[in-house]
């Protein structure tokens, strides 16, 4: 198993910046990739990047291309999500996800943390 927690979140205005950290322990040498997603009340959880652990491939979703990037370091067993020019629409809870190298699942979540945008 895998223990995630993430920190960095909080207020800010339109426009502004935030970045995410999330630090994993346990048994890392099973995770293949690790993600970002965030959700909002009364709607599904959206992917928004993710990053290869052994040679930092990165993917962003769409619309997170041009504001966001995704980083790790993997002796610090970190991940990083940088957000920029965030909107009010950013406004979610973030959360870390582990990606098992066997099954290729999201089998591992942080407890997440909030990010409030506002207009």
């Amino acid at each position: 198993q895998v223990q995630l927690v993430e920190s960095g979140g909080g207020l800010v205005q339109a426009g502004g910046s935030l970045r995410l950290s999330c630090a994993a322990s346990g048994r890392t040498s099973s995770v293949y990739a690790m993600g970002w997603f965030r959700q909002v009340p009364g709607k599904e959880r959206e992917f928004v990047a993710s990053i290869t652990w052994s040679d930092s491939r990165a993917y962003l979703a769409n619309s997170m291309k041009g504001r966001f990037t995704i980083s790790g370091d993997n002796a610090k067993n970190m991940v990083y999500l940088q957000m920029n020019n965030l909107k009010p629409e950013d406004t979610a809870v973030y959360y870390c996800a582990a990606q098992s190298r066997t099954s290729r699942e999201y089998d591992s979540w942080g407890q997440g943390t909030q990010v409030t945008v506002s207009s």
